[in-house]
C-alpha cells in the first residue's frame, strides 16, 4: 500500500496545504492532552467577530479502533467510530450526530497496491451516495469522484483529476464543478526549508481565470513564515513558531488591496499540547 496511489481527495493536497493550511483570521485556542491508556481530550475555543464558539473532543484508541466524540457549544454531539483492517487493506468509518437522527453516514476506504477506492452512504431513507477512486502509483495517479442524491435523482458532483509527484515537485490537474472548471496546482520544493506553490482555475462558462501563489520558508527549525497572494488583490502572511515541543503559536494577517476602506484582518492561533 505504501507504493499505491493516495485517495482522490489527496491529489494536489501538498499545494493546497501550503496555500491554505494554518491561515486563520480569528482568535483560536486549542488545548490537547493525551493519556497513556489511549484516551485523549482536545478543547477548542474560537472567537469570530463578537461571537464565541467552542467544543470538546474526546478520543479513545484501542487496537485498530478509534472513537471520537465531540460536544459543541450548542449541545450537539458528533460521534465518529473508525475501524482499521476490518476488511483487508480497508478503513471503515461510521459517523452520526445527536439529536439529528438523519445524520448517520457510513464510509469505507480501500487502499490497494495500485488503487485507492472510497465510498460513502448516508443512513436515511433517501441517501446521498458518493464514490471516489484513484489508480496508479504514488508518483502518478489518475482518479475521479461522483456524488448522487437519491432524493432528487440527480448528481451532486462529478470531478476528475490527475496528479504527478516527484521528490522536488508535485503537480495536479482537475476537471471540477461538474466539468465547468479546470484547475491546476503546482508545488516546488526549492530546498528543505523553502517551497513555492501556485493554483489556477479557469471557468468555461464565464472565461474567468483566478490564481493564487504562495511560499513557505523555515527561518529556523522552530519558525516558519508563509506568504500568499491572489488575483483578487488579497495579500496574506503567516508566522508560526514552535515555542515548546508540540505547542505552536501562529499569527496571520491579510490585506485586501481592492478594499482600501476595510481594515486588514488579523488572527492568532495558540495550540498547546502539554
Amino acid at each position: 500500500m505504501g507504493k499505491g496511489p493516495a485517495p482522490f481527495a489527496n491529489i494536489g493536497k501538498k499545494a493546497k496545504d501550503l496555500l491554505t493550511k494554518d491561515y486563520n483570521f480569528d482568535q483560536k485556542f486549542t488545548l490537547s492532552m493525551r493519556g497513556s491508556t489511549g484516551m485523549g481530550l482536545t478543547a477548542t475555543g474560537l472567537r469570530k467577530d463578537q461571537f464565541f464558539f467552542g467544543d470538546i473532543n474526546i478520543v479513545y484508541k484501542s487496537g485498530s479502533t478509534r472513537v471520537d466524540v465531540k460536544v459543541d457549544t450548542y449541545s450537539n454531539v458528533s460521534t465518529k467510530v473508525t475501524v482499521n483492517d476490518l476488511l483487508p487493506s480497508s478503513k471503515v468509518t461510521f459517523r452520526f450526530k445527536i439529536p439529528d437522527h438523519k445524520s448517520g453516514k457510513l464510509e469505507i476506504e480501500h487502499l490497494l497496491h495500485h488503487a485507492a477506492i472510497g465510498s460513502s452512504i448516508s443512513l436515511n431513507p433517501t441517501p446521498l451516495l458518493e464514490l471516489s477512486a484513484a489508480i496508479g502509483s504514488k508518483d502518478l495517479a489518475l482518479g475521479g469522484e461522483i456524488g448522487f442524491d437519491t432524493a432528487l435523482a440527480s448528481f451532486t458532483k462529478y470531478n476528475a483529476g490527475i496528479g504527478f509527484n516527484k521528490p522536488d515537485f508535485s503537480a495536479a490537474l482537475f476537471l471540477t464543478n461538474k466539468g465547468q472548471a479546470l484547475k491546476a496546482s503546482y508545488i516546488h520544493f526549492v530546498n528543505p526549508s523553502t517551497s513555492i506553490a501556485a493554483e489556477m482555475t479557469h471557468r468555461f462558462s464565464t472565461f474567468e481565470n483566478n490564481f493564487t501563489i504562495g511560499s513557505s520558508h523555515a527561518i529556523d527549525p522552530l519558525t516558519v513564515v508563509k506568504t500568499r497572494f491572489s488575483d483578487k488583490g488579497k495579500v496574506a502572511m503567516l508566522c508560526q513558531h514552535k515555542w515548546r515541543p508540540k505547542s505552536l503559536i501562529t499569527v496571520s494577517a491579510e490585506y485586501d488591496s481592492k478594499s482600501i476602506n476595510t481594515a486588514p484582518k488579523m488572527g492568532l492561533t495558540l495550540a498547546l499540547k502539554p
